[in-house]
């Protein structure tokens, strides 16, 4: 029978994980589910984890192409269900997360995009929820007032693993940009929030880990653009922004310049992040961008120091007899 919805994992060594994201499905309220893993030659034990499982939903796949937007991409080719969803191999959803998506889908069938909140899980184990903004007090399942408010000036209100999406609409936007390195998830989002309604709903039902191994993240290398903010750009430049949501998608991109100068700080590219930060224009964010500006200046010995420094601050703060 064809499935209700498809689950697209991708997985890249990240063998100490794998079996914890894989249950987490199988533990879902709503069971009919078939689950795609895209494994992009992992070098552990993630592979024959996946491979090894008796339940007969799960499908393994080797990747062709590099980077978790071919593996999705795959992923979604491959799916035989008209509703996906995402799910890292290094996170996890709670039992009623595909319960909550197939309630919101049926609620807001008008809605480009399906999400619902999450928490944000250290290795120390401590769990924190995520702080949004204008977003109506909780509980609620609702249209999000405007999605780039949201994103600009709080926590991100839409995380791929947290993320149901039609396939129809997924196809409309694209997929996820094939070759981006960083923010290709944000981007497919944006060109979706552009022209559809995202409807979200304040039961925390994903986790995301902090902890894990082998995060994207941890890998820093010199970004000249986050796709996110060309999709913006195009759009403002084709004049088909909507006035009230205008002034929030051009702090949206601001903030995204600003992350990615800091990115390109970590990777020690000092003179991209410079460029970068020189042409942010903001008014919510004006002190971030003097803030890194000057980072910029700062010898790096110095900048590291600090970073450690944090480090061992962030640790101490989320840390839990």
């Amino acid at each position: 029978m064809t499935p209700k919805v498809s689950v697209v994992i991708p997985l890249f060594n990240k063998g100490p994980h794998i079996a914890r994201a894989i249950d987490s499905v199988l533990n879902q309220t709503v069971q009919e589910f078939e689950i795609i893993v895209i494994d992009g030659n992992s070098r552990d034990e993630g592979p024959e984890i996946v491979k090894n499982h008796p339940d007969p939903r799960i499908r393994f796949y080797i990747q062709q192409g590099s980077g978790v937007s071919f593996a999705r991409n795959q992923g979604v080719e491959r799916s035989k269900s008209d509703f996906i969803t995402f799910l890292d191999a290094d996170d996890e959803w709670l039992p009623t997360h595909l319960e909550t998506l197939f309630r919101l889908k049926h609620g807001f069938p008008e809605a480009g995009i399906y999400a619902t909140a999450y928490q944000t899980c250290y290795k120390s184990g401590k769990r924190v929820n995520i702080s949004y903004h204008a977003i109506p007090e909780f509980p609620c399942d609702l249209v999000l007032p405007n999605y780039f408010e949201s994103a600009a000036l709080g926590e991100p209100p839409v995380w791929t693993s947290a993320v149901g999406i039609l396939k129809k609409m997924y196809v409309e936007a694209g997929g996820f940009p094939a070759g981006e390195s960083y923010g290709e998830d944000l981007d497919l989002w944006a060109k979706i929030a552009l022209k559809y309604p995202v409807a979200f709903s304040s039961e925390i039902t994903a986790v995301y880990h902090t902890g894990a191994s082998n995060r994207a993240m941890e890998h820093y290398h010199p970004v000249e653009e986050d796709p996110s903010v060309k999709t913006g750009k195009n759009a403002i430049a084709d004049g088909i922004v909507p006035e009230r949501m205008l002034p929030y998608l051009k702090e949206y991109i601001a903030r995204k310049e600003i992350d990615t100068a800091v990115m390109n700080i970590y990777a020690n590219d000092y003179p991209l992040a410079r460029k970068i930060l020189a042409r942010t224009e903001t008014r919510y964010y004006l002190l971030e961008k003097y803030k890194w500006s000057i980072v910029t200046r700062v010898p790096k010995s110095i900048f590291d120091g600090i970073r450690y420094m944090k480090r061992i601050l962030i640790t101490i703060n989320n840390f839990e007899p």
